[in-house]
């Protein structure tokens, strides 16, 4: 997504808490021929995020697009969770895209323009077993991507969710290692194949342009037809 925006031509803003992960794709960002300001914060802690903000003002100025996609998954049975395991795919894949929204929708308001992508996912339509943190965390951004959307509607502040279906990225590891899970998944995937994540940047890319401003409050299943089915 950063490198999508970054041909469109956007100042891009990378927050994460790993800063060599951070440099690379600001290099990356560059050879796109735009600019990453690199920031380091842990955005499920509400100090960091009120700091992220102050910093990002004082650099950049104000941020017109969000997207909001730090998660995180444990497949267990509800059983054998800790109350610290559950809370911290809460924290991660939830309570972060309050704190972040809460921190810079303020910048978009008055200006008649901003986006904000949210990360859900099919297990926000659908799941599977040994999914209940996750895919509560993602049902329930759906929601607050749908009444965040309807707050700011009149403001020319769009609010979306994207919700991938299996992609062959970092959460996925255990599957695509695991040549029997992968060849089940890929089975359960209609065009056969897992997702490419320049998929995403395009859909992302778009849902940031001036040609979107009519969608909003709404999810796109990016799948591969799985939810189809």
């Amino acid at each position: 997504m950063a490198i999508a925006l970054a041909k469109q031509g956007a100042h891009l803003i990378l927050v994460a808490r790993d800063k060599e992960k951070l440099d690379a794709v600001a290099q990356e960002v560059a050879d796109a021929g735009s600019h990453a300001d690199v920031f380091v914060a842990d955005i499920t802690k509400e100090e960091q995020v009120i700091q992220l903000e102050s910093d990002v003002s004082a650099k950049v100025g104000k941020v017109q697009i969000l997207i909001n996609n730090a998660g995180t998954n444990l497949r267990k049975d509800i059983t054998d969770f800790t109350l610290d395991e559950w809370r911290s795919v809460q924290d991660t894949n939830l309570t972060s895209v309050f704190l972040m929204c809460r921190a810079f929708v303020p910048h978009m308001k008055g200006t008649g323009y901003g986006r904000i992508l949210n990360m859900t996912s099919i297990m926000a339509h659908v799941s599977l077993p040994q999914r209940t943190a996750y895919s509560s965390t993602k049902a329930a951004l759906l929601g607050l991507t749908k009444a965040l959307a309807l707050e700011l509607a009149t403001q020319g502040i769009t609010v979306n969710g994207i919700s991938p279906g299996p992609f062959a990225t970092e959460m996925n590891t255990p599957i695509l290692q695991n040549p029997e899970l992968n060849a089940q998944f890929i089975s359960k995937i209609p065009v056969g194949r897992w997702g490419r994540v320049e998929e995403i940047g395009a859909l992302a890319a778009f849902l940031c342009g001036d040609d979107a401003g009519f969608i909003t409050g709404t999810d796109i299943l990016i799948d591969g037809g799985w939810c189809a089915m």
